[in-house]
């Protein structure tokens, strides 16, 4: 496992080492020959079947993050932009995830949703999708535990390692575009090397 994942200590809250042996090495970050060339440069794109999701770089490059995806029937695509972005941010429950969910309801919107920090499902990044100016309630956030990057089984957002989504939080700006392209599997995760 490469030292970028062990524990943060220079942050708010605290940011555990990620466990040898539980992330593949495929998933780990790393930079790659762009897949996407017709695509400017920091632009997001997810590609929820291999489970990446790619910020186009310079001379062919781009970044590339492991992710976690929405499971079948929470998954989302189409073209975004990122509005903004929060470090250690609020979580504030949809009404959608209340009424399937309503053990999160001290969470809603209306009660202020919940503090920063360890248990908070956005982790220590949040970076925020809006289509038309209007917020699609989706994020590309941290906090997924590791033994499940590469799945799909979130409630639609794209989640990284806090380590990734720290990364990936610094090198964008605000007003990027973010494509989520469309899964052809229906929810299932190809493992591509």
């Amino acid at each position: 496992m490469p030292a970028r994942y062990g524990a943060l200590t220079n942050e708010p809250y605290p940011v555990p080492a990620v466990p040898d042996g539980v992330v593949p090495p495929h998933l780990w970050l790393q930079e790659v020959d762009n897949p996407f060339p017709d695509q400017p440069t920091g632009t997001i794109i997810v590609d929820p079947d291999a489970a990446y999701l790619h910020l186009v770089g310079v001379n062919g490059r781009a970044m590339r993050y492991g992710v976690g995806v929405g499971a079948a029937g929470f998954d989302w695509e189409g073209d975004a932009q990122m509005r903004f972005r929060r470090s250690w941010p609020r979580w504030k429950a949809p009404d959608t995830m209340i009424a399937r969910r309503p053990e999160f309801a001290p969470y809603s919107v209306a009660n202020g949703g919940m503090d920063p920090g360890p248990g908070n499902p956005l982790g220590a990044r949040a970076l925020y999708l809006f289509q038309n100016g209007e917020d699609t309630l989706y994020r590309i956030h941290g906090a997924c535990e590791p033994e499940y990057l590469g799945e799909a089984v979130s409630s639609g957002c794209i989640r990284l390692l806090d380590q990734d989504v720290i990364d990936l939080h610094d090198r964008v700006r605000d007003g990027v575009r973010v494509v989520v392209l469309p899964s052809v599997r229906n929810g299932a995760i190809s493992q591509l090397y």
